[in-house]
């Protein structure tokens, strides 16, 4: 039994790591990826947890072994590792090849794979990439997308843990929703109704008089019957919540401290998949520009030779306007855009003194598209029931919400960054359910 933890434990040996160990006898595991089988014995390319390292076999003493080789095995190949000059950009690493001397097959599936895993792009219509979801992410560029994803959040749970935040986990069973309206899902909950989660927001607001600062990555729900290339009904959602702040900037700065935490850890540890994805990353920016509301109308408007001023959000047409004009204007492709008006922002939303009818709140706009939501929440009991009764609410069912205000909040704010569409940006891929490892939408409960 000791023998088997002490493997356990040892780890995975990275494709950096075999890298520097031409020369060196190893043993490895994992999947047939593809087969080129040649007069003097086959080249293999093995699927391991972090990419693909091509296998020489030789004919001599290994007949057995290629004769039952086929793709999606489970396999154990034993060799060594030779320095090689590997053309094909999937293979990772691709400085080493291992010269096989033995290897055994684990495990055989049932059928053979029904899509050419093989191919450089897994050139599948969109619904049949979903409905064979648990073969199309083993292709290397689907691989990769996840791979981008999973970076977003290292670099999000990294960052904000170094700038004080504690990480919380909250319901996603919930006896009312935090953004209101209709687009909330209903569950039953024993003898009772519930939701779930719109989002993390109330234990949020909760969580500053505690920790000051908390952080969550985690799923949020939304019953909203869109069927566009942005919008699905399950995704995960970056959160942070932040006590003692000045204004809605404090909140705006800590963002772009994380994006240039993300980009630079995309680029230090994640080149691999950038270069298999072919990704023109952006540089971490040194500021964002912020423009109101207003103002975007009014750029887009001029850019589009339209009328938007009394549309009380952006229209998809203007988010690419306004990016495309500070590309073009100050070379950054990132925007936050404030001051949204009161009805289309939530009850928690801070009024503007300043400017009447409008709230402390914002979006980042990102290569077209809003990827980030936030902005400064009201911290006042007083002020917060009644703003909820300017909402015809009532704030006795928000009694355990309102405990919060009741025993004293500090000035807080926040944001909430959808994950598939920060990805789905920075890939330059159109359909955020390709960023999805199984995504959820109004027609799609499986796989």
């Amino acid at each position: 039994m000791d023998k088997i933890w002490a493997k356990a434990a040892e780890g995975l040996l990275s494709a950096g790591s075999l890298e520097k160990m031409a020369g060196e006898s190893v043993t490895l595991h994992g999947m047939v990826q593809r087969i080129r089988r040649l007069g003097w014995g086959a080249f293999i390319v093995m699927r391991r947890h972090d990419g693909l390292l091509q296998c020489v076999i030789g004919n001599e003493g290994n007949e057995k072994l290629l004769e039952k080789l086929s793709e999606e095995q489970c396999a154990e190949l034993s060799g060594t590792l030779q320095e090689a000059d590997i053309k094909d950009a999937s293979i990772n690493p691709s400085t080493v090849e291992l010269q096989v001397d033995s290897g055994r097959i684990i495990h055989d599936p049932e059928v053979r794979p029904s899509v050419d895993l093989a191919k450089k792009v897994l050139d599948l219509h969109i619904d049949t990439n979903l409905d064979l979801r648990p073969l199309s992410l083993r292709h290397p560029m689907e691989r990769a997308r996840l791979k981008v994803s999973e970076a977003l959040t290292r670099a999000f749970r990294g960052y904000l843990y170094d700038q004080g935040f504690t990480e919380i986990h909250t319901p996603k069973i919930c006896v009312a929703g935090a953004e209101g309206g209709a687009n909330i899902f209903t569950v039953e909950y024993f003898d009772r109704k519930a939701f779930l989660a719109q989002s993390p927001q109330f234990y949020k607001q909760m969580g500053v008089a505690i920790y000051e600062r908390v952080t969550e990555i985690g799923p949020v729900f939304r019953a909203e019957p869109h069927q566009t290339s942005r919008h699905v009904n399950e995704y995960t959602s970056l959160d942070l919540e932040m006590g003692f702040i000045s204004g809605q900037e404090d909140v705006m700065a800590m963002e772009m401290g994380y994006i240039r935490k993300a980009l630079q850890l995309l680029r230090r540890d994640y080149s691999y998949q950038l270069q298999l994805l072919d990704v023109n990353l952006p540089e971490p920016p040194d500021w964002i520009p912020s423009i109101t509301l207003r103002d975007a109308h009014e750029i887009a408007g001029e850019m589009l030779e339209e009328d938007f001023s009394d549309e009380p959000d952006l229209e998809p047409v203007e988010e690419k306007a306004v990016c495309r004009y500070f590309l073009e204007s100050e070379g950054c492709e990132f925007v936050f855009v404030t001051h949204f008006p009161r009805e289309k922002r939530p009850f928690y939303a801070m009024d503007d003194p300043q400017t009447p009818g409008d709230t402390l709140s914002f979006d980042l706009l990102f290569r077209g598209l809003e990827i980030t939501t936030g902005g400064q929440r009201i911290h006042d009991y007083d002020m917060q029931v009644e703003k909820l009764r300017r909402f015809g609410l009532d704030p006795n069912e928000f009694e355990s919400y309102l405990m919060a205000h009741k025993f004293g909040l500090p000035p807080h704010g926040g944001l909430a960054i959808g994950l598939e569409r920060f990805t789905a940006r920075l890939l330059d891929v159109e359909n955020i359910r390709l960023t999805t490892m199984f995504p959820r939408d109004v027609k799609r409960l499986t796989p």
